[in-house]
């Protein structure tokens, strides 16, 4: 089966998602997001620039995919779109199972090297 033309890879939409996540209006409008869908004007309530300004953040994360815009009378409702977010989310899964496997091996390591100094260089304590 090959994939559609227009789709990114699986990694080109990973990078793209991080590189928009990057920056924090746009999480910030992710964040607003998570709690319904809002128009243009509703999203730009609370930052200190233009409608203009919030609609390029808008079209970067449409682009990414992390949001879609309807059509509901004259209001364009942005959503927050779940597939790429859960792509990320469960790459970044991946690497935290294997950082905390790390950690707790090095807290298994650091306590092995307590436990020895207390007991002092002949294996008695001391």
């Amino acid at each position: 089966m090959q994939a559609n033309v227009y789709e990114p890879l699986a990694s080109e939409r990973l990078d793209l998602s991080f590189a928009t996540l990057a920056d924090p209006t746009r999480r910030a409008i992710l964040a607003r997001l998570a709690s319904g869908e809002a128009s243009v004007k509703e999203l730009a309530e609370p930052f200190e620039m233009t409608q203009p300004a919030i609609s390029k953040h808008l079209k970067v994360l449409e682009r990414a995919g992390l949001i879609s815009r309807g059509r509901d009378a004259q209001r364009r409702p942005c959503r927050l779109e779940a597939k790429p977010l859960a792509e990320v989310a469960d790459y970044i899964e991946r690497y935290r199972r294997s950082w905390e496997e790390g950690f707790v091996r090095l807290d298994e390591y650091l306590q092995e090297l307590k436990r020895k100094e207390k007991e002092g260089p002949d294996g008695s304590r001391g």
